[in-house]
């Protein structure tokens, strides 16, 4: 099936596989700088998982169709899903503004992306990928390292953050 997807449409299915390999990349990234958090192993776990995940579409984009990528994805997203809505529900009745700069605002956007980006690769092995489900992985995939970089950059936005957010990297 694999081999169908690169014969139809070549470059998409390179762009989808690169983007796959940079979420891959970002996710991993996002669970190692969990290592200074006090719950570290719940969050390392919930950036780990799509991270390889994302690695199984690169090494083999039609293991998105194998029962038991499906039932980790479906199982991630579905305890991410749980813990956005507690996560939400306390940014909002605790009425929290600048979200990024509470720590339930950007676990609550850590797990949205996490979520977003395993629907969109849901049943991408089934058949070539098209030009709506790379253009939105390419936007998908640029948006978390531009804001990574630009809360690097910018130190007074990460001024008021807990020491174990600003010290892993």
């Amino acid at each position: 099936m694999g081999e169908v997807c690169q014969k139809q449409q070549p470059w998409l299915f390179g762009v989808w596989r690169t983007c796959n390999a940079f979420m891959c990349l970002f996710f991993t990234l996002a669970s190692y700088v969990q290592i200074n958090d006090p719950d570290a192993g719940l969050w390392m776990a919930g950036y780990g998982i799509p991270a390889a995940l994302c690695g199984f579409i690169v090494w083999r984009a039609e293991v998105t169709e194998t029962l038991a990528w499906r039932r980790v994805a479906d199982l991630h997203v579905t305890i991410s899903c749980a813990v956005i809505s507690m996560l939400g529900w306390k940014v909002f009745t605790q009425k929290l503004s600048e979200i990024f700069q509470q720590e339930e605002g950007r676990e609550c956007c850590g797990l949205m992306l996490t979520s977003a980006w395993l629907l969109l690769c849901r049943h991408s092995g089934r058949a070539p990928v098209g030009a709506l489900r790379v253009s939105t992985a390419v936007a998908v995939t640029v948006f978390p390292f531009v804001a990574w970089l630009y809360y690097y950059i910018n130190k007074d936005l990460r001024s008021a953050w807990p020491s174990h957010c600003t010290t892993a990297l």
